[in-house]
Parts: structure tokens; C-alpha cells; sequence
């Protein structure tokens, strides 16, 4: 049994051209920090375009767990009755955050300086993942965190009665570290100051001031400085979730590898700390358009056209981008294969601890369709076949990660061979409509 139900093998098969509309879900960041801000606001906050993906669904219940009051009104239209600041009730239950870094880590933040218990956990996949570096500067504030060995869930936060304010550097490019600190500095007297050697996604920031709190950002020789002024009075908001960047990269990108393919991906958030996958797909020569600028939701979109892209070639991602599209590096490995040359991605550690060691599990499944991989703790290389020149023909291991999966099954649409994956379940953590919408573009998916 896989940790998301029952096990559910699928093969992709080489597939005419791809066309028509992608209308891929909200984002999964924002949907996560909706829920989240509108549960420690006053009042009732109105969310559209929620993600209604496993992982948002479990933060959702985790509110509520939390005396938020959180009503679904139909598909993606959600409100959220806050409690305030501080005002969190302490969990009858044990907080199952499911396969969630996301949620685990800024709910842990949310209630680490608020005087009471709370006990963690998740999935077979969440609990191998690393705690410590959110709980780490939690305990700066005055929390407590007791877990398993190396700091994993399950894991019990004892919120801290008098908080007090933290300047903290974050040792990792981590948005969740970032978040969970900034969160925890809202009930804290006084101001609580981030540093980031390289900034992050900034979806906390934009939405803690949509809500109303005091937070600035200043670019300094020390990096990133983000200072939030605390116990502040949230008030509760209307917030239009765009669509998400990371869930958009698997139709573009298959289009970019699939022969005579042209789709059109509207409403995709261009957050420019979400954005580095487009500007290397373009380097690479992807033809993808951007068109009709906007903003939405406080958020920057366009909608993206995009096209076969037969020529592309491989190349040096600069390390400096990985923050701003680490969850994207398995799928942009998939397109290096099908590109001419070598693509080498530097600065992705982070890779090792999320869902997977992802640079371990994309590396292995390249390497058993047919593609020379080189690989050390922080880089991924991957030698390009040309357009259609991957073999496949290979069952490659998910490790119970969704971007896994969905990496290899864009390969297989492309590849010479059908390539599988022997559980496809962890895609509906976030993309629940990955295969209809990827079926309904003309790809060729089954269930085995």
C-alpha cells in the first residue's frame, strides 16, 4: 500500500502532437498561506482558485483542528472565519499534515508562540524529512520541540508563553524556514527580522501585507533583511489564488518535447521568485510567449504559449536561481534529456531533503531510460539525446513523491519506449487533475 491509499502504477506512451487549453490549478504556496493568514485574522476571509489538492486540504483540517472556522462552497471557493493573532485553541487531535513540508513547517510557526501543545505528524514520505531547521530558530523564540531522532515527525511543539522576538540568517535558501519564523514573529513583541543570503519565494511577505501587517524588506550587504513588527491585528481578506507556476512546468514542459505540440497555459503566476524554470526553458531555446501581463491577487500572471521547441540546448543553470525553482529541477532534467548537449544544474542540495532525495531518484530513472546522468551532493548533469531521442522502456521509482511521477511520465510522452512509474497516488498531494488535463491535451497516460 502506497502512504497515499492504494498503489496506482502508470504508463506513458509516446503521443501525437499536444494542443488546446492546460487550466492547471491554484497555486499550492498561496492556497497554503490562505488558509493559514485567514485563520489568524479577525473576521471571515474569502478564498477563489484554492488548490484542492490532498496536501491545502490537509491544512484546512489542520485549521480547524486549531478553532478556525473553514467552509468549502463549492470548487475552489472557500471562507475562512479566523480566530486572530494568538487566539489559536489548543488541538483535541493529533495534526496529520499528510506529504506537506509546507504545511507541517508554517503551522508549527503559526502556533510556536502561543502557550500551547500540538503534536505533528504525516505521511511515510514527511516523516523522514528534516524538522530541525524550522524548529531550530523556533526555539529562539522560547518553543519546545521534541521529536524523533535526527528531528523528525512525529513531533510534539510546546508553544512558547512568553515569546520574545528573533533576528535570525537562514543557513538554507528555504521559503518554509522563512515563513514558519515570520509567522511566529506575528505573536512576539516587538520586531522579528529574517535575514536570506538569496531571496525566496515572497508569497508571505506580499499576503502578511495584504492582511494588514507592518512588514518591510531592505537589500543589504548582509542579503535579503525582512523585519515584521508583531501582534498585529490581521484583518481578513479576499484573496484570488493564481494559478501555480510548479504544477504549470509539467504541460509546458511536455509540450516543449512532445513533436508538433502548441498549448496555451493561462493565468500562470510569474512571481519573480517563482520564475527561474521559464527563464531557463527560454535559454535553453524553449518558444514559450508570454501573453497578457497582469496581476492578479497581488500576484503578477500571464498566460503562456507554448510550442515544440525541437532545437533546444543544454546548459549552465546559475546556482543562484535554484531558490527560485527548486521544485522544478526534476521535470527541467526530463526536457535536459530531450535537449542537445549537457545541462548542468548547480546549487541543488536542497533537492536531497524534500519529498525525496530528488536528485538520487530523478538521476536513477534517467539513468534506466537510457540517459548519462552525472551527479555529487550539490549539482545534477544531465547529457542530452536530442528531441525524441531518449529510449525509455523503463518502470522508474516515485519514493512516494508527486513531481517524481509526473517528471517521468512527461518523459514517457516523448520517448521512444513507454516509460512507467510505479505509483502515480502521491500526484494528487498537489496536481489532482494531472492525467484528465494532460489526457484532455492528447497525451497518452494509463493506469496499469
Amino acid at each position: 500500500m502506497s502512504a497515499h491509499g492504494t498503489v496506482q502504477p502508470m504508463t506513458a506512451r509516446r503521443c501525437g502532437p499536444l494542443r488546446g487549453r492546460a487550466e492547471v490549478p491554484g497555486d499550492k504556496s498561496i492556497s497554503h498561506r490562505a488558509l493559514i493568514f485567514g485563520a489568524m485574522a479577525v473576521g471571515e476571509t474569502r478564498i477563489t482558485g484554492l488548490l484542492e489538492g490532498q496536501d491545502v486540504l490537509d491544512t484546512a483540517r489542520a485549521m480547524r483542528a486549531f478553532g478556525a472556522e473553514v467552509t468549502r462552497h463549492g470548487e475552489g471557493a472557500w471562507s475562512v472565519h479566523g480566530v486572530g493573532v494568538g487566539g489559536f485553541s489548543e488541538p483535541a487531535d493529533v495534526i496529520d499534515c499528510g506529504n506537506s513540508g509546507t504545511g507541517v513547517r508554517l503551522i508549527m510557526g503559526c502556533m510556536a508562540t502561543t502557550a500551547m501543545t500540538a503534536t505533528f505528524t504525516g505521511d511515510a514520505s514527511l516523516r523522514k524529512r528534516p524538522m530541525g531547521r524550522v524548529t531550530d530558530p523556533l526555539a529562539l523564540f522560547g518553543a519546545q520541540a521534541y521529536g524523533r531522532a535526527g528531528g523528525r515527525l512525529p513531533m510534539t511543539v510546546v508553544g512558547a508563553a512568553d515569546p520574545v522576538p528573533v533576528r535570525y540568517a537562514t543557513p538554507v535558501a528555504s521559503a518554509q524556514v522563512k515563513s514558519a519564523i515570520l509567522l511566529a514573529g506575528l505573536n512576539a513583541p516587538g520586531q522579528t527580522v529574517v535575514i536570506e543570503r538569496e531571496p525566496t519565494r515572497d508569497h508571505s511577505e506580499r499576503m502578511l501585507r495584504g492582511f494588514g501587517a507592518e512588514l518591510s524588506v531592505e537589500k543589504t550587504a548582509e542579503g535579503h533583511v525582512i523585519t515584521l513588527t508583531g501582534r498585529p491585528e490581521l484583518r481578513p481578506q479576499s484573496v484570488a489564488v493564481p494559478r501555480d507556476p510548479s504544477s504549470a512546468a509539467f504541460p509546458v514542459c511536455a509540450a516543449l518535447i512532445v513533436e508538433g505540440s502548441d498549448i496555451l497555459v493561462p493565468g500562470v503566476s510569474q512571481n519573480l521568485t517563482r520564475n527561474g524554470l521559464y527563464l531557463t526553458l527560454v535559454e535553453m531555446g524553449g518558444q514559450i510567449d508570454f501573453l497578457n501581463p497582469r496581476e492578479e491577487g497581488g500576484e503578477p500572471v500571464a498566460d503562456l504559449r507554448v510550442r515544440f521547441s525541437g532545437e533546444m540546448v543544454g546548459i549552465e543553470v546559475p546556482p543562484e536561481r535554484a531558490p527560485s525553482m527548486i521544485d522544478e529541477y526534476p521535470v527541467l532534467s526530463v526536457v535536459a534529456a530531450c535537449a542537445t548537449g549537457r545541462t548542468v544544474m548547480r546549487g541543488v542540495r536542497e533537492l536531497r531533503v524534500k519529498e525525496s532525495d530528488r536528485i538520487d531518484a530523478m538521476a536513477r530513472g534517467l539513468e534506466a531510460c537510457g540517459v548519462r546522468v552525472e551527479e555529487d551532493e550539490d549539482t545534477l548533469i544531465v547529457h542530452g539525446m536530442g528531441a525524441g531521442g531518449v529510449p525509455g522502456g523503463a518502470t522508474c521509482r516515485t519514493h512516494l513523491d508527486h513531481r517524481i511521477a509526473m517528471s517521468f511520465l512527461v518523459l514517457g510522452l516523448a520517448a521512444k519506449a513507454p516509460v512507467s512509474v510505479d505509483d502515480a497516488s502521491p500526484i494528487a498531494t498537489s496536481f489532482p487533475v494531472f492525467a484528465p488535463l494532460m489526457a484532455g491535451l492528447g497525451a497518452d497516460l494509463s493506469q496499469v
